[in-house]
């Protein structure tokens, strides 16, 4: 099976390695495994504040609260994917609302709209254009292409003239954008664009298009 989750990345205040996964009622949550012994513990993350949200059954003199600060700076900007579980671990328990992909099944055929969202051709060439050398994602230059191309589309013109609301002038800068990287001539649906910016701001820890959506606002007022 694999698991809708980041690449793995070592942490400096304990010998552990973590990754961020995405959970299945939306939002994510963080998963630590330390490489001394076999302990391992997972937290939600707030999706307001972006901190972890306590898990009693953490046992705190493997896992202090600085371990989970260093993994949220450490895996920001991460882009997710359908991967395998992490092997070297003893336990292999999945938790709770965790992502399984079964191995075998075609990408876009998948019951969760997250796992559909890693699999798909956009998000995959979204992630190629604007990951830096250390995979996370350039936030601020997709903004910035994102900019260029909805202040001098025709559409969107159109649709700030019609009164269409900040959301739907969005999610078509969106479809269109993701459309080109991904060298496709068909648009994602509404939906599966909705899907894709929920992953996209989830790895973001806020608003992955803040930029835009301020732009796009002063274009609309």
């Amino acid at each position: 099976m694999n698991i809708i989750r980041s690449k793995v990345v070592e942490l400096n205040t304990i010998p552990a390695i973590a990754y961020k996964i995405r959970l299945k009622q939306g939002g994510s949550g963080i998963k630590i495994h330390r490489t001394d012994c076999d302990e391992t513990a997972f937290v939600e993350l707030d999706k307001r504040s972006g901190g972890v949200v306590p898990n009693h059954r953490n046992k705190l003199e493997f896992f202090p609260e600085e371990a989970f600060d260093e993994a949220i700076e450490e895996l920001l900007g991460l882009a997710y994917s359908a991967r395998g579980k992490v092997r070297f671990v003893i336990s292999e328990t999945v938790e709770d609302g965790e992502i399984e992909v079964p191995e075998d099944e075609a990408p876009g055929t998948h019951e969760d709209a997250t796992a559909n969202v890693v699999d798909s051709e956009e998000f995959i060439a979204i992630v190629d254009m604007y990951s830096d050398e250390w995979g996370k994602l350039n936030f601020q230059l997709m903004n910035k292409q994102f900019i260029q191309f909805a202040s001098k589309n025709k559409t969107v013109a159109e649709m700030i003239s019609s009164k269409a609301t900040e959301n739907e002038i969005l999610i078509r800068v969106i479809q269109n954008r993701a459309a080109f990287l991904a060298g496709k001539r068909d648009f994602m649906s509404d939906d599966e664009a909705a899907a894709l910016l929920d992953v996209l701001d989830d790895m973001c820890r806020r608003s992955a298009f803040k930029e835009l959506k301020l732009h796009l606002r002063r274009m609309m007022g």
